[in-house]
């Protein structure tokens, strides 16, 4: 598997039209991966995509895919998400019985293996366990809903996992979600993201590939700065 370099740009399709999927999946081939959000209802608040939905998108993306899953019992659901083909799946250590287990399954199957930490959650529960996981997901809103603000304070928390990842030369990537924009995505980019999802500041946009070129530019900007 290609793996593109830092900055990478995720679009998330909870912005994108449901109705002509495989046309807004070919608006961002200029994309790094294409985020799909799975959500049970349960976990989180909301109902969105299941494994049919995502093994189509897998069958049509022109890009990777970079599947979250908002869901209870990741331990039980998450591998058949990576059996579909997804190049990463990301799940919520808020929700998993053993998150160490489960990433080495998902590595085992051939699947990049992330997990995400609502903004509540403290990164030292990462600490220990950073080189077992491919994605670090710093959650930058509760999951659940796109159009949230983002929460800057959640950037203190970004930057010491990145700390601590470097001083323990683990080989793994941060993420952000939720209300990154032209606006916002500077600021993480400086606190050490180099994974960004962005929703409706994509899909919202007049010209969806001038906008993930654009993000892609200020992050890298931004990162250099750093």
């Amino acid at each position: 598997m290609h793996l593109p370099d830092a900055p990478r740009i995720n679009p998330s399709i909870l912005a994108a039209d449901f109705v002509n999927m495989q046309s807004e999946l070919a608006r961002i081939a200029s994309a790094d991966f294409v985020h799909v959000d799975v959500m049970d209802n349960h976990f989180v608040p909301n109902l969105s995509f299941g494994p049919q939905m995502v093994e189509r998108i897998q069958q049509t993306s022109p890009i990777p895919l970079d599947v979250h899953l908002m869901i209870s019992d990741p331990d039980r659901w998450a591998p058949g998400y990576a059996e579909l083909g997804a190049a990463s799946v990301t799940f919520h250590l808020e929700a998993a019985a053993d998150p160490v287990g489960l990433a080495r399954r998902l590595r085992g199957i051939g699947a990049r293996a992330g997990i995400a930490i609502k903004p509540g959650t403290a990164g030292e529960a990462l600490y220990d366990v950073l080189d077992e996981f491919d994605q670090i997901l710093v959650m930058t809103v509760e999951p659940g809903f796109g159009g949230q603000g983002f929460m800057a304070e959640t950037m203190p928390k970004l930057r010491a996992l990145r700390k601590e990842a470097r001083r323990r030369h683990a080989d793994v990537w941060f993420q952000v979600d939720g209300g990154i924009s032209f606006d916002t995505i500077a600021q993480a980019a400086e606190a050490g993201a180099d994974t960004f999802v962005a929703g409706s500041a994509v899909y919202g946009a007049d010209d969806v590939e001038a906008a993930v070129t654009g993000l892609r530019e200020r992050a890298r900007a931004a990162s250099l700065e750093a």
